[in-house]
């Protein structure tokens, strides 16, 4: 049997893409390979987002075409293909520079990548860029959940694209517009993973919770219709989404997360800068007065809610006035968690030739202010867990013998002893001390309280 090595970057898109383009290939034969040496075939399932992206894959294709040369050499051959984001940006250049790529497709087009690969055979260096996301899902064959499931949780591609246009960004690019999938088909794919083990959901977007699909009824479905529906599937025990936007957190979805027990108060709700003049610049179109007064009306509909964010420190133009603007803001919300980045220029975005670049020793001093700031609110957000009840899903044994590994609802890791429970079990534990990055936590007594603990 031929084989496939697929290595993913970057977000969880990639992720869930990674192994829907397994189950292609496995229709076309391929078993999944563990490592590149042992491969026929070797996708690289690209990302754009940060910074010396598309150079991270030149270098890999350097260690592939070693490695496709030492095959040829004992007789077996070695496919190249250079999938996802980056092959969207890149195209043929990706071709030109690295002879050793055989074919490249965009995420909109990897339904096609058979016939991509047939066309490679007499020309080498076929490309496939197009946007039809809808062909694409009505193309795939059905998914199998051991590639898409993570243990007891699996992610769910809901949503792809971004009409947001943010000046930093270039996700509308490569991943063009928003495109979201019909209820039916949701609820089909749902079902199989439920079938197969999976006991948590998270629903995954560019921007997802813009999600707008077609419902059995022929109607746009909401964000928080679909969530509903989700929730009354037999086997769900949580539900969670990421990567939302501000401007599309709307009524009906603050209002699911008071009314819906399977859905967790977790939500990553991206800002970016917490300065008015950054934001416009960015084009978030919202400022940080409306950012804020959404954060207390989330807080209002789940007062146990934890928030995590995104952050780009400078961005062109941000002076020390906007940086502190942003330290505010992140001290005034108090978030659980938080991703923070150094702006680095995307091609082809608006910001990337904009002027008042900020010196590369600036922005590093303002990042590490910021992540220090950001690690004081995560750890105290764990400290505020120590002598609580919560509940967990229990994921895996863990490393001592008689310990269950799993998360809270609030996404952190427990190590939790004294439990009679099974993978995919959730169970109330008492919360007794902390670790850098878990809780430790023992069993509670029948009876015992894993209601909505304030966060």
């Amino acid at each position: 049997m031929k084989k496939a090595f697929i290595k993913s970057y970057g977000c969880q898109m990639n992720v869930y893409d990674s192994g829907r383009m397994a189950d292609v290939m496995a229709a076309e034969g391929y078993g999944e390979a563990t490592t590149p040496e042992e491969a026929d075939l070797v996708i690289l399932n690209t990302c754009h987002i940060r910074e010396r992206a598309a150079e991270k894959v030149y270098s890999e294709l350097g260690r592939l075409n070693v490695m496709k040369r030492e095959r040829a050499a004992e007789g077996r051959e070695t496919r190249v293909v250079v999938a996802g984001c980056v092959a969207q940006a890149e195209g043929r250049e990706i071709v030109r520079r690295a002879p050793v790529v055989d074919a490249v497709v965009g995420p909109g087009g990897y339904h096609r990548l058979p016939a991509l690969l047939r066309e490679a055979e007499t020309r080498p260096g076929a490309v496939d860029a197009e946007f039809d996301q809808v062909e694409k899902f009505a193309a795939l064959p059905r998914p199998s959940p051991e590639r898409i499931r993570r243990g007891v949780s699996a992610f769910l591609t809901v949503q792809e694209g971004c009409d947001k246009f943010c000046a930093f960004c270039v996700v509308p690019y490569t991943r063009g517009a928003e495109m979201s999938r019909p209820v039916a088909a949701l609820l089909e794919e749902a079902r199989g993973l439920l079938a197969s083990g999976v006991r948590e959901l998270t629903l995954i977007g560019q921007n997802v919770n813009a999600y707008h699909g077609e419902g059995p009824d022929g109607r746009a479905w909401s964000l928080a219709r679909l969530l509903e529906a989700l929730a009354g599937l037999p086997g769900v025990a949580r539900l969670r989404y990421t990567t939302s936007h501000p401007l599309d957190m709307t009524d009906d979805l603050l209002a699911a997360h008071a009314a819906i027990p399977a859905l967790m108060p977790y939500l990553h709700l991206p800002v970016q800068a917490g300065s008015d003049r950054i934001l416009k610049a960015m084009n978030r179109r919202h400022d940080a007065a409306t950012y804020r007064r959404l954060i207390d009306r989330i807080r209002a509909a789940r007062p146990d809610m934890a928030l995590s964010s995104d952050f780009i420190v400078g961005f062109p133009g941000e002076t020390e006035a906007d940086f502190e603007a942003t330290m505010q803001l992140v001290r005034d919300v108090g978030f659980a968690a938080s991703f923070s980045f150094k702006y680095s220029p995307r091609p082809g975005t608006p910001a990337a030739d904009a002027a008042g670049q900020v010196p590369a020793a600036v922005m590093d001093a303002r990042l590490q202010v910021l992540q220090a700031q950001l690690e004081i609110d995560r750890q105290r957000h764990m400290r505020a867990m120590v002598g609580r009840t919560t509940s967990v899903l229990i994921e895996r044994a863990g490393r001592h013998p008689g310990q269950l590994t799993g998360k809270t609802p609030y996404l952190h890791q427990v190590q939790a002893t004294g439990l009679a429970a099974a993978i995919g079990d959730v169970v109330a534990v008492r919360v007794t001390e902390t670790a850098p990055n878990s809780l430790f936590a023992e069993a509670v007594l029948a009876g015992g309280d894993a209601g909505r603990e304030a966060a």
